[in-house]
């Protein structure tokens, strides 16, 4: 996923670039693009292009913080005057168990929920919508929704950015082919973990299920390194 959102703006100019990157990151929660496509891919990308000197790294933080906040008040907004009939979307029928989840962690953590909810991909996108529509006070997810935004935005945007200086430091020292080797056996491992990743999730999903089907209040996902 890294490598074709990196085809799709390669060779675009910077000021389509910081859009296409606000677009993503906005409509992660907003618009629940969050199921398809995480927006921390974006937000990576664009710290490797803040390294080659493609954009501005402070502009850059700012736009992306900026979309993060507001993507995920309009999340919260949807959740807030669709409540229950939200539930109903397709989306949110084929992720129950996360639902349920999430749900579970809204009643548990309150608003701070919202923060934990940021660095789970699933979470990201329904955390918003869930936290509107249990009515969690807007000042309170505020908030939490601006720390988490700001954490996650510099985690993962300021990984990109070292992420690329680390390559081209490689480069320099040992050759581009080897960086380019190096380079290509960290994404192989990226890859592996991300479908192990896939694979425990979808056990927890399955078992969060078989929770519900029991009438049991399903345990939250657990995550590993």
């Amino acid at each position: 996923m890294l490598e074709q959102f990196n085809a799709l703006v390669d060779g675009l100019p910077p000021g389509m670039i910081y859009l296409i990157i606000a677009a993503l990151v906005f409509a992660e929660a907003a618009l629940f693009v969050g199921f398809v496509f995480p927006g921390e891919t974006a937000i990576v990308v664009g710290g490797v292009l803040a390294q080659q000197g493609t954009l501005s790294l402070p502009l850059l933080l700012v736009i992306a913080v900026v979309a993060a906040v507001v993507g995920d008040s309009v999340g919260y907004e949807i959740g807030r005057r669709y409540g229950p009939r939200l539930l109903d979307v397709k989306a949110m029928r084929r992720h129950r168990a996360k639902v349920a989840s999430a749900q579970g962690l809204i009643r548990r953590r309150g608003a701070f929920a919202v923060f934990i909810g940021r660095f789970t991909a699933l979470l990201r996108a329904l955390m918003p919508a869930l936290a509107g529509s249990s009515r969690l006070p807007y000042p309170k997810f505020l908030v939490f929704n601006i720390i988490g935004g700001v954490t996650w935005v510099v985690t993962f945007t300021l990984g990109g950015y070292f992420a690329g200086a680390a390559f081209e430091h490689t480069a320099q020292l040992a050759g581009r082919g080897l960086a380019i080797g190096l380079a290509v056996a960290a994404v192989v491992a990226l890859a592996v973990w991300g479908v192990r990743k896939h694979r425990r999730e979808a056990r927890d999903e399955e078992k969060a299920e078989a929770e519900i089907g029991s009438g049991e209040e399903p345990e939250p996902a657990r995550t590993r390194p």
